[in-house]
Order: C-alpha cells, then structure tokens, then sequence
C-alpha cells in the first residue's frame, strides 16, 4: 500500500517536523502485527467440538450418512465406527484449520481485543529496539502502523512521556487510522507526523545544538 512516493512524502514530514524541536520521530509500517496461528487453531478446534457434538446429537444419522455414501446397508461394527468417526474428525479438523488460515477469514474471526494487544505489544518491542534511549535527551517517539489490524500506536521515550498524556496522541492516531481506512495510508503516515511534530514542538522545542540521531526514512516491515 506504500510506494516509493508515499515513503519520500513520509520521510519529509519527517524532516519538516523535526525542524522545530528535539524530539525525533521513527516510522515503522508493517503488513501485520502477528500471524495469530493461536487464533486458527482455537477456531479449528472448536470446529472439531462441534462436530462431535452434532455426531453425538444424532449418531443414527450419522450412520444414515455413511450408508448412503457407500451406497447400501452395512452392518457396522463399533470399531469400525469409531474409526471412521475418528478419520472424519481429523479431516473437520485439518479442514478448518485451512479455512480459518486464510488471511481475511483468520483477521475476521481474532477478537478486537486480541488485535489491540498483539499489535501494542509489537510496537514496544520495535520501540525498544530502534528508539528507546537512542536518543541524546530521550526524546523519542515510535509511529507504528499495522495494515492488517488497521490499527496504530504512538510510543514515546521517558522525557516525552512525562510531559505529554497519553491522550494528547489521540488526534494524530485518528487521523492516521482514518486514512488509512480510506485507502489512504501515506496522506495518514503525513498527517499524522505532523501532528505529532507540533506537539514535540510545544513541549520540547529545538535547541541550538540539536542534531538528526535517528532516521527520518519510513521502515517498511
């Protein structure tokens, strides 16, 4: 959703929002912000439940089934039953766990929640690793944007967290997410940017002997 355009325009506002205070601003795009493979398998397994609730509901149709499938009347043995019970559970089950694979049915069936808390989590880590105390007066902010949530997050470093509220991001955080639900994501990425370059200003304005320490580039993941 990002082309080369969209990642000049987003390292400009970047630099443009840079221009007016100490705090520097790191940009990370990812496609998603987990595969959620727990997801799938719960789906699958409840599938799986469901299924030998429905056999156990009714096993006369059951076998009523596997009669007409064969084409006749057998008389069939526990055992064999059972083994056949058994194959047609892992069938259900591999079945669903395909189905429920497929990207927009897996992001479809993971609760909102869940989504919130993977894709928070993914944003600290990244923080950790590319802002975190990388700057000289830690002053800096990780923008992170997942596509697939359509969800966003505004990590800040120590100086900025204790003179900015939480909530002070939340305009820059729907502006990004509007966007990006209209099909927007570079307008939003910019937007956003700026809006979070004129609070750094307020709160930390540039100083004489401010330099650029980290990458104005946005990272695609």
């Amino acid at each position: 959703m990002f082309n080369d355009t969209d990642r000049i325009r987003v390292g400009e506002a970047v630099t443009r929002a840079e221009a007016h205070s100490d705090g520097e601003i790191v940009t990370v795009v990812a496609a998603e912000s987990d595969r959620y493979d727990d997801v799938v398998v719960h789906g699958a397994v409840l599938a799986l439940f469901l299924a030998i609730a429905v056999v156990a509901a009714a096993p006369a149709f059951f076998v009523l089934i596997l009669d007409r499938t064969i084409g006749g009347w057998v008389a069939w043995t526990p055992g064999e039953l059972l083994a056949i019970l058994l194959c047609g559970l892992a069938v259900t089950f591999l079945a669903a766990r395909w189905l429920f694979g497929v990207p927009p049915i897996r992001m479809a069936l993971t609760p909102a929640a869940t989504k919130g808390r993977r894709v928070r989590r993914r944003a600290l880590l990244l923080f950790r690793l590319a802002t975190e105390n990388r700057t000289r007066a830690k002053t800096g902010v990780l923008l992170y944007l997942s596509l697939a949530e359509h969800r966003a997050e505004i990590v800040a470093d120590a100086a900025i967290a204790s003179k900015v509220k939480p909530e002070m991001w939340g305009a820059a955080m729907a502006a990004l997410i509007d966007a990006v639900k209209d099909g927007r994501p570079g307008d939003g990425m910019v937007e956003s940017v700026t809006m979070i370059g004129q609070i750094l200003a307020e709160h930390f304005p540039r100083s004489p002997d401010d330099t650029n320490e980290l990458p104005d580039r946005l990272i695609l993941l």
